[in-house]
């Protein structure tokens, strides 16, 4: 049978319970293989209990250096009860020197003791009984967050100032950098709110007109990320510029803002309108237009497009080649059977062939083609090529040249493109 003699309002604090007629400490920590939480118990006296109810600081010191044992169990280990049981007398009923000196010895959770509290300064310096006379019973879990991300930081040698510190909170990612950033003014102290927000003028205007297309070769909602770096680049060098007393974190988040915004947008945009924002313009005459495409994969699979369909020929494109691509699957195709044409696009290599019909085929006879390749520039390059063919066919597509008929001659322009 088990009685609860003894617990404080924070439910998460170890807990004092009557089993079986034997005093012992309850306290949950860690999650077993079925992350469910695991609790475990160790015998202790009447005269640590007196401790522990009169003496939060105790408790808490008891409990971090408790919860390296517990961590220590693992899943499905038994929690060493002899080491627990030892470490009572010294943290509960010494002198607050000798506590200190047991402390430098023994592993011990300093995250804990500061969401409860604890002075940062003294615990540094190894002061921890002192440290504790700030200890509250209430835990404040993002002032031991701001310690973590602060100790990282400085072991990687960054310090903040209180303008870094400020965009980093304005971003979001002052406690976590891998977090999506985002705009959170309300974090911001207001006298360092028209700073920050001149940092952030400064990444908008440099940036202003870019943009970050789609990639469908990575899935439906993918990004260019030649894009996504175009724009770090440009965003990084204007704020280091501007503000040169910044450190790295500031100018990365400040960046990383304008690219997930930027890349937000266009995953919002329907793939028709992203198309004429990333494609050529130019208008090449309703006879050049495409009335029924073909497309194809290296798989064999094909899709047709008709004039009059509710999307686009690119849209509808872009959508087969996000549904079918794969590190397999690689080369796709745009085919317009009627004008004897076509474009075939090897995405493992970043060039393109355009096919225009020589010859047809006649009493069993196989067509002649004349074919030509050229280098293509990411997947941004990519779209204006088969926006371009779309709406003006092959003959529209010279001005993205030089097309080259010779393959060995072709293969030789890629091989200096990549050795670059």
């Amino acid at each position: 049978m088990r009685d609860i003699v003894f617990t404080r309002e924070s439910g998460w604090m170890p807990k004092v319970i009557r089993e079986d007629g034997a005093l012992k400490l309850m306290l949950g920590a860690g999650a077993d293989a079925n992350h469910e939480p695991r609790t475990f118990t160790f015998s202790i006296g009447e005269a640590h209990l007196a401790v522990i109810r009169e003496d939060l600081a105790r408790h808490l010191l008891l409990w971090s250096a408790v919860l390296p044992l517990c961590d220590a169990a693992g899943t499905r280990g038994r929690l060493d009860e002899n080491a627990a049981v030892a470490l009572l007398d010294p943290i509960l009923l010494s002198a607050p020197a000798d506590v200190d000196a047991l402390l430098k010895n023994i592993r011990w959770d300093k995250a804990r003791l500061i969401a409860h509290g604890a002075d940062i300064d003294l615990l540094e310096r190894g002061q921890v009984c002192a440290a504790m006379r700030a200890a509250t019973e209430t835990s404040d879990g993002k002032r031991a967050q701001e310690y973590r991300a602060n100790r990282r930081r400085a072991e990687r040698g960054t310090v903040l100032g209180p303008l870094d510190a400020a965009i980093l909170k304005y971003t979001g990612q002052y406690l976590h950098g891998a977090t999506i950033p985002k705009r959170m003014p309300d974090a911001v102290a207001p006298a360092l709110l028209p700073e920050v927000m001149g940092v952030i003028t400064t990444a908008e205007q440099a940036c202003a007109g870019m943009w970050i297309s789609r990639d469908p070769r990575r899935g439906k909602r993918a990004t260019d990320k030649r894009d996504w770096d175009r724009m770090t680049t440009t965003v990084d060098a204007a704020v280091r510029r501007a503000h040169p007393e910044l450190v790295d974190d500031a100018v990365r988040t400040v960046s990383f803002l304008m690219c997930s915004e930027a890349a937000a947008r266009s995953r919002n945009t329907p793939m028709d309108d992203d198309e004429g924002a990333a494609g050529d313009r130019a208008d090449f005459g309703e006879s050049a237009r495409k009335t029924i495409l073909s497309f194809t994969d290296d798989k064999g699979v094909e899709k047709k497009w008709f004039q009059g369909n509710p999307r686009t020929a690119t849209a509808e494109f872009w959508e087969f080649v996000a549904d079918r691509f794969a590190g397999d699957n690689e080369v796709f195709t745009i085919e317009d059977e009627e004008m004897g044409e076509g474009i075939q696009l090897h995405f493992y290599a970043d060039s393109i062939a355009r096919v225009t019909t020589v010859r047809e085929g006649e009493g069993g006879s196989d067509p002649e083609y004349w074919v030509e390749y050229s280098l293509v520039d990411g997947i941004r390059g990519y779209r204006n090529l088969v926006s371009t063919f779309v709406r003006g066919g092959c003959a529209a597509l010279e001005q993205y040249g030089p097309w080259m008929s010779d393959n060995a001659e072709f293969e030789r322009a890629r091989r200096r493109r990549d050795a670059k």
